[in-house]
């Protein structure tokens, strides 16, 4: 083979050599667009869809079709969004709660107000007949104004433990001999509700681990419910037990029963059973709800009964764990 032979078959060597790299490298460009050409599209759609929640769709979701790193990147978010989502309506309730909380705490402030400014009005005209008339309207203006700095207190324990600005001082004590002071403490505004109490244990000492002054706030506030609803059983009994791992507690009255529709509600702050929301409907409406962010704080739990017999406020609260039976 002379040189120009040898030439011509090195040159053709070199073309095939060029045409094999270049098909190669077309067939390998046109192989890896067809196979990601699906995945280029869910990233558009994807891209779409983020830009589209990102406008305060968030009911909306991103789709999630593949599974690879970009559905990863889908799902988490989704799951971001959601996240997002539960904060924004958790903002929304925390505002709606605020407006009723406002709105229910106007109304029940402004009844006795309203009450104290009338009879301190009249008492500053001298538009009243005789010095027993006198006396009549300071009385109503002072059970006014004393109406007034209960429902004044009672909102300050509830934003105070629903801000969680509240410390309990933990110490052993005998929830037996508490209630029977408790009782000796109240036995005049019972005479006066005309009723008895009387606190009933199989022990003369049950021990739990509490804060005694919070409690002790727990159990007034079931005696005064005891008081207002319950006068015409004529008596209340607290039942004192141990149960398993826990002390459980009874407050128990006889007077007219609670509706069944109302029980699930009973613990609901500004909830009343009597719907004409007067200052003759009851208390604040927040002490029940009082009971139960105290009881909860304790570890403890809280549950209500009712029936043509009787009604049941029955509390239990983890024992120590040397007193556990």
């Amino acid at each position: 083979m002379d040189a120009a032979e040898h030439a011509d078959r090195h040159l053709l060597d070199l073309w095939e050599t060029v045409l094999l790299v270049g098909g190669s490298v077309v067939f390998f460009i046109v192989y890896m667009v067809l196979l990601n050409w699906r995945r280029f599209l869910y990233v558009e759609h994807l891209n779409r869809a983020v830009e589209h929640i990102a406008n305060g769709n968030f009911n909306d979701s991103v789709p999630v079709r593949q599974r690879n790193e970009v559905s990863v990147l889908a799902e988490n978010t989704n799951m971001l969004v959601e996240k997002l989502k539960r904060s924004l309506d958790d903002e929304r309730r925390a505002e709606q709660t605020k407006n009723e909380l406002i709105t229910n705490v106007s109304h029940d402030l402004r009844t006795p107000l309203t009450s104290i400014i009338g009879y301190l009005g009249l008492i500053d005209q001298d538009r009243y007949r005789d010095e027993v008339e006198l006396r009549h309207y300071v009385q109503i203006a002072h059970a006014k104004a004393e109406r007034l700095n209960a429902l004044i207190n009672d909102l300050f324990e509830y934003t105070r433990m629903n801000s969680g600005v509240i410390f309990l001082r933990a110490i052993p004590f005998n929830l037996v001999e508490m209630m029977n002071q408790l009782v000796v403490h109240y036995r005049l505004q019972l005479e006066q509700a005309g009723l008895e109490g009387q606190v009933h244990s199989a022990s003369p000492e049950v021990v739990v681990q509490g804060d005694p002054e919070k409690l002790v706030r727990v159990f007034e506030n079931l005696l005064a419910n005891a008081m207002q609803y319950g006068k015409d059983g004529k008596k209340v009994d607290i039942h004192i037990r141990k149960e398993s791992r826990m002390a459980v507690i009874e407050v128990v009255n006889y007077g007219e029963p609670i509706p069944p529709s109302d029980l699930p509600y009973l613990f609901d702050r500004f909830y009343r059973i009597d719907k004409s929301r007067t200052e003759h409907a009851g208390g604040s409406g927040l002490g029940l709800a009082i009971v139960k962010s105290l009881v909860e704080k304790h570890d403890g739990m809280i549950q209500a009964e009712s029936d043509s017999r009787r009604t049941v406020f029955r509390i239990k609260l983890p024992l120590p764990q040397e007193a556990k039976v």
